[in-house]
């Protein structure tokens, strides 16, 4: 492309004002569109992951289950296979996995967990509780358990607990008050409340008791062990092949977070797929504004382009031309469309506002996003324009005098 043609395409750009004017209008809103529908869908996603995985671990290991062999009565052999008891089992070599699984790739974060019902007795009131036995440093990996504290901290030292806001207000229990938790066979001991913390979530805030690992396992029955190993993984979308990986190379009971929210993840496929949808919508609304103004356009000027041909300009050079016209209104039309959506964003934070004045959810806008717009909207521009410039490349030049 030579200065001459950018010249002859801007003039004909200035010429027809009103229809460059319409078309760069169509641009800019399409663009905005997509712009906003993909920041406004990426913040919903984030914000419901944010909500849903922050109190719980991307992938969990757990022991097999055990199968025994039964004879039926008649004497036949059958296998029958029969679930494990209710007792807990230990993950073998568990402190080793612990150092296999921290080294595999794409994982962030492991952490050892004993898990298992009890009771949580204060006075003449008591509780069924999830009691769970940690390493805090650990955990807090997982999940970020000292950013939801209400009071206290998050230590666990021997004889502590943190515990949810709920049972501590159903238990009437403030910070640094006892509590006794029990379990199954009668093994109970009394710990200190070391910290409150707030899931945002009243099952889990009236539920989860969490203590060392230690004692978790004296209180379960699982010296020395734990129930499961917790993993956070870099790229949550990849927590399923990540997970199916490690139950082939463990053999352990291997769970993601997308098999336990299988209705999240459809939800989000579901939300995904509506985006797309519009984008392509809206890519090809502004594909035919541009061809059709410019079709308009070659009509409109047809002596104009025989004129430029009877004086010897080739027809690759008219192509060129008219693609210019497209990639330069794709281009300006993606500038403003990107200022306008920045915008629009700009009032969806203001008005989109929980009761406490606090954001109802985070709009996700970054560069990339841009730039990919602004490049889609260019090659549109490019792509929509050609076929009006075929045909005026191929005008004959006589013809064209003559008609136009």
């Amino acid at each position: 492309m030579n200065a001459f043609e950018w010249l002859v395409a801007l003039r004909f750009l200035r010429e027809g004002r009103m229809q460059s004017v319409l078309i760069f209008l169509g641009v800019t809103v399409g663009v905005a569109v997509v712009v906003f529908i993909t920041a406004l869908v990426n913040g919903l996603q984030s914000n419901i992951i944010q909500r849903t995985l922050s109190t719980q671990a991307h992938i969990s290991l757990r022991a097999p289950e055990q199968q025994a062999l039964r004879l039926p009565p008649s004497g036949a052999v059958a296998a029958k296979v029969e679930k494990r008891a209710q007792a807990l089992k230990s993950l073998e070599q568990w402190q080793a996995w612990l150092t296999v699984l921290g080294r595999e790739p794409g994982v962030s974060a492991v952490s050892p967990m004993v898990s298992g019902a009890g009771l949580a007795v204060r006075g003449a009131a008591s509780k069924s509780i999830a009691l769970m036995g940690v390493l805090p440093e650990q955990y807090n990996r997982i999940v970020n358990l000292r950013d939801k504290l209400k009071q206290g901290q998050f230590t666990l030292a021997s004889g502590e607990v943190v515990i949810g806001t709920e049972l501590a207000d159903d238990l009437g229990i403030a910070l640094g008050d006892t509590l006794r938790l029990s379990t199954q066979g009668a093994r109970s001991d009394v710990f200190r409340v070391a910290g409150i913390f707030d899931m945002e979530i009243k099952d889990i805030n009236r539920r989860w008791v969490l203590v060392n690992l230690r004692s978790a396992q004296s209180l379960l029955d699982l010296p020395g062990g734990v129930s499961q190993i917790d993993l956070k993984v870099a790229q949550l979308f990849e927590a399923e092949a990540i997970a199916q990986r490690l139950a082939r190379r463990t053999g352990f009971e291997v769970e993601s977070w997308m098999q336990t929210n299988t209705q999240l993840l459809t939800a989000l496929r579901s939300q995904s797929a509506s985006s797309s949808m519009i984008r392509v919508f809206v890519s090809l609304s502004v594909a035919l504004a541009i061809a059709s103004v410019l079709a308009v356009s070659i009509v409109q000027k047809q002596k104009e382009i025989g004129i430029l041909r009877a004086m010897g300009t080739r027809a690759p050079s008219v192509l060129r031309i008219f693609l210019i016209q497209g990639g330069v209104v794709g281009l300006l039309g993606s500038l403003c469309g990107s200022v306008l959506a920045t915008a629009l964003l700009q009032v969806m934070g203001l008005v989109a506002k929980a009761p406490d004045g606090s954001p109802l959810f985070v709009l996700e806008v970054s560069p990339s996003l841009f730039i990919s717009s602004a490049l889609g909207a260019t090659l549109i521009g490019l792509l929509a324009a050609a076929a009006p410039a075929l045909r005026a490349a191929r005008l004959d030049p006589v013809q064209a005098i003559r008609n136009g």
